[in-house]
C-alpha cells in the first residue's frame, strides 16, 4: 500500500452571502413559478386563458399528488 501524507491544512473556502443571494432568489423564483404552473394554473387563478398549461403539466400534477379532476 502506498500512503500519501500532506502537511498542508485543507480549509473550506468562505463564500460571501452577497455572492450567493442573487442566485438563491433566482432559484426560489423559478421553483415558485414551477409550483404555480403545476399546482394552480387553472380556473380563477389562471394567467393564460383555456386549459393549455393544465394539459401541458397534467401528468406532473398527478405525479406530485395535486388533484385536478
Amino acid at each position: 500500500m502506498m500512503r500519501t501524507s500532506s502537511s498542508q491544512d485543507i480549509r473550506p473556502v468562505a463564500i460571501p452571502i452577497a455572492d450567493v443571494l442573487p442566485w438563491a432568489i433566482f432559484g426560489g423564483l423559478l421553483m415558485f413559478m414551477m409550483i404555480y404552473f403545476v399546482g394552480a394554473e387553472q380556473g380563477a387563478l389562471s394567467i393564460f386563458p383555456g386549459a393549455y398549461i393544465h394539459e401541458l403539466v397534467h401528468d406532473g400534477r398527478h405525479l406530485l399528488s395535486f388533484p385536478c379532476h
